[in-house]
């Protein structure tokens, strides 16, 4: 049976697929990720409250906000230079050795940034302390080598090296975070625990893969800074866009506010990487498709299109009738102004699903400046509508505003598209 059933299906070149075991291995990251959030969150609210967790996750979208400034768009400009350097010991010490110095170099930056404002300028005021011990986490991320591994095609040991680090993230809140005075740590850890495993992760590429560590090279490093400008822009507004919400409401909001919208927002962040993981999964073949042969690029695109929209829609309307059981398991208690932001936000992977033709669209075609565009059409729009309606009717509006900036970016992406490539446009949609 088994073997009739290989015959139809060959599993075993299936899984030799190196496009397969990197969409794979960023699926185990991922989901590694998302329940090691999913169990750590009761255990912080019953730790430290509802306020401080509120606060911890506000830190944290700080945090997340410069590490778009740290990566600067290399994860995904790193990744194909060290995929055409594979064979190349010496040109890859030398990407290696660049890429990792822009990085901690704009991690200095990014922390002096914080440093500037609290001491400063006095901002951050409710939660300093904790922005102050999140400051490692700026490090992590900048000795984070998933793009080396992504490019080398060997995802296997960063995947349970992830794994390692959050279940050590995990086992610290179990051991260390008791009391809400003790909310500065969370994010401390989460961010010692990440550095400790990037560090041996490097001792690792250096010793057993044979890859030196050269000193920066200053004219190399500004070149690539340069070339990675608009990838930077474009994912700091798509960042500002999709998880800059709880900042917005932390201008007119109470702690407690914040605690229970951000319960809600970080279920359905976590959902709405769903598209964003297609998307890094079907790029390659995509793009290889495109320029090879348009006709089975448009084939297969759409039925990728089809398939996300109909699992989107599940995904969402899954999410809006568990509402009152996921806020009952992840708080342990009935948080009725949770479940309503829950409910309502539910509709964001369906309305993210929407747009991955469109963004699939303008990677393979290299439209980087028209993404750029797009991102920061959205990220203007999300700001001021998103604003706007939160000081009218606090999390209610906050919510109605990240639902419209899914409809509008789609609607904003297909206008652009339609207007600098219309033969895109029809080729897919019509």
């Amino acid at each position: 049976m088994f073997e009739k059933i290989n015959q139809l299906i060959p599993i075993g070149n299936f899984i030799r697929n190196k496009s397969i075991q990197n969409f794979l291995f960023l699926a185990v990251i991922q989901s590694s990720n998302v329940l090691i959030s999913i169990i750590s969150m009761p255990l912080l609210i019953q730790s430290i409250g509802v306020d401080q967790f509120g606060l911890v996750n506000l830190a944290l979208s700080v945090i997340i906000l410069l590490n778009i400034l740290v990566g600067f768009g290399y994860n995904l400009s790193a990744p194909r230079e060290v995929a055409l350097l594979q064979k190349d010991k010496e040109g890859l010490s030398h990407v290696v050795s660049n890429v990792f110095s822009a990085k901690l170099i704009l991690a200095f930056l990014a922390a002096f940034t914080i440093f500037i404002g609290i001491f400063g300028l006095g901002l951050f005021e409710e939660y300093q302390t904790i922005l102050i011990f999140s400051v490692l986490l700026l490090f992590s991320e900048a000795t984070l080598p998933l793009w080396f591994f992504q490019g080398m095609e060997k995802m296997k040991l960063i995947s349970i090296a992830n794994i390692f680090s959050k279940l050590l993230f995990l086992m610290g809140i179990v051991f260390f975070i008791h009391n809400p005075e003790q909310s500065k740590w969370v994010n401390f850890l989460m961010g010692f625990f990440g550095l400790s495993i990037n560090l041996l992760l490097l001792t690792y590429i250096h010793s057993f893969l044979e890859i030196k560590f050269y000193r920066p090279e200053f004219s190399a490093i500004w070149k690539s800074l340069k070339d990675n400008v608009l990838l930077f822009f474009s994912n700091l507004a798509s960042h500002i866009s999709i998880n800059g919400g709880l900042i917005i409401l932390s201008f007119f909001s109470v702690a407690e506010t914040l605690g229970m919208y951000s319960l809600a927002e970080r279920v359905v962040m976590v959902l709405r990487l769903f598209p964003a993981l297609i998307i890094q999964a079907v790029f390659p073949n995509a793009s290889k498709l495109h320029k090879e042969d348009p006709l089975a690029f448009y084939r297969f695109l759409k039925k990728v299109y089809l398939r996300v929209l109909f699992i989107g829609a599940l995904i969402s309307g899954g999410t809006y009738l568990a509402a009152p059981w996921i806020i009952q398991v992840l708080s342990r208690s009935e948080l009725k102004e949770s479940v309503l932001y829950l409910q309502i936000l539910s509709a964001v992977p369906f309305l993210a699903c929407l747009n991955v033709g469109n963004i699939i669209l303008m990677l393979v075609a290299d439209l980087k400046e028209l993404l750029f565009r797009a991102s920061w059409m959205m990220c203007l729009y999300m700001v001021i509508v998103s604003a706007f309606l939160t000081s009218k009717f606090g999390g209610l509006g906050l919510s109605a505003g990240i639902l419209s900036t899914e409809v509008i970016v789609f609607l904003i992406c297909l206008v652009l598209l339609y207007r600098q490539k219309r033969s895109l446009v029809h080729g897919f949609y019509f």
